[in-house]
């Protein structure tokens, strides 16, 4: 292992991740410098540091002391994990965009590659406490993007990322949990057998060793680190105070493109969502395919226009339909009266009147034709299939 390798671990184990004080030290003097700064606990004289950059140099040489890379880097072995540092095959580019935001390591576990994952990937993520609506959102967006090659990123969480997870592996595709504790540590507990099945299957992505448990900061600072792996961030959830719009604050400021799920206006969990999309104006999503449009290559991955449902009336040819049009909403009326309303011959009426009335659309009464019930309903009457009653039950047998 690599003395640069092992600085690296180590720094991970001494320093809260994306510290752009510790960033610059690593960019002025390479991780071994940096390490090195720490254990003296002095600056390198041309850099220059505030105060409070130096009281946390000061707190990383302490914690230091009961650092242990090689220890962590061992465990990690067991469980066929690995660490990647930058410059590495399996490191993705697109963490460059951080700045002096950007991991000193990661700690991954399971087969998947990285790099290769994040090429066409997109985040989904959302609200902790989703409702049936989000949760079935998040894992049919994830598996349709899944069954056409997306990689889908996510956090790992309860709710709408553990949705777009399962999502992913029920069909089969390759998906990324980016973790605010170790690869090995199963946070929330209630998600692992999910984690197990990813670490078996797909990837589980941390910037903390192994052993590691997670404080609340570290699920902020961690969300960066989804947003810059991705290609664009799906808000599905989101109330109005919500790790998922600190995701999107992310993705925006990275250049990512930034997608929103409407939900219903009375839903405490689509707060966040509305606002994004009247006060951000992002990209509102509602199918899997426009998503693919938002990220994908210009030109080339257009969604198709929804589909407009056919009606019974639509397949009436038009001098049909224009005598269907012709009935009064309510009453009875003769052929006359059609005929002149229409614009047609009397002849082309009568011949129509019996085409309409097999239809189901008109019915013969006592005092001329009228439209029947489900002629007046938009949807028109049921096709011969609809209309058929379905079996009955057999009769029970004897006791």
């Amino acid at each position: 292992m690599s003395d640069e390798r092992t600085a690296r671990a180590a720094l991970t184990a001494i320093a809260e991740p994306g510290d752009a004080f510790l960033n610059r030290i690593i960019d002025h003097c390479g991780p071994e410098g940096a390490l090195e700064t720490v254990r003296t606990g002095r600056p390198p004289h041309d850099l220059e540091a505030t105060p409070k950059e130096v009281r946390r140099l000061e707190q990383w040489r302490i914690r230091l002391i009961a650092a242990e890379p090689d220890q962590d880097m061992a465990v990690c072995a067991r469980f066929r994990g690995r660490l990647i540092c930058p410059g590495d095959p399996e490191w993705p580019t697109t963490l460059d965009d951080l700045g002096a935001g950007r991991p000193y390591a990661l700690w991954l576990r399971g087969p998947g590659d990285l790099r290769y994952c994040c090429l066409r990937s997109v985040a989904i993520v959302g609200s902790r406490a989703a409702s049936p609506y989000g949760l079935r959102a998040a894992a049919d967006f994830a598996s349709d993007l899944a069954d056409d090659g997306w990689t889908v990123i996510s956090g790992g969480a309860l709710g709408i990322d553990a949705a777009a997870h399962r999502g992913a592996l029920a069909a089969d595709g390759p998906t990324v949990a980016v973790l605010a504790n170790g690869v090995d540590v199963p946070y929330p507990a209630s998600n692992e057998g999910l984690f197990a099945e990813m670490a078996r299957r797909s990837l589980l992505v941390s910037e903390s060793p192994p052993g590691t448990h997670p404080h609340r900061l570290r699920f902020l600072v961690r969300n960066r680190v989804i947003a810059a792996l991705s290609r664009g961030a799906v808000i599905v959830e989101a109330e109005a105070r919500s790790g998922a719009l600190n995701t999107a604050g992310w993705a925006a400021r990275l250049g990512r493109v930034v997608m929103a799920v409407p939900g219903p206006i009375t839903s405490r969990s689509s707060v966040g969502c509305h606002r994004l999309l009247r006060e951000e104006g992002v990209t509102l999503v509602t199918r899997p395919e426009e998503i693919i449009e938002a990220v994908g290559r210009i030109g080339a991955d257009l969604a198709p226009p929804p589909s407009t449902p056919v009606l019974p009336r639509d397949r009436l040819e038009p001098v049909t339909r224009s005598v269907l049009e012709a009935f009064p909403a309510r009453g009875a009326t003769g052929p006359a009266q059609l005929a002149v309303k229409a614009g047609v011959s009397l002849t082309t009426v009568n011949a129509k009147l019996g085409l309409l009335s097999a239809a189901g659309f008109i019915e013969r009464t006592s005092s001329g034709w009228r439209l029947t019930k489900s002629g007046k309903s938009p949807k028109g009457p049921a096709s011969e299939a609809e209309r058929v009653p379905p079996p009955s039950a057999p009769p029970e047998e004897p006791k």
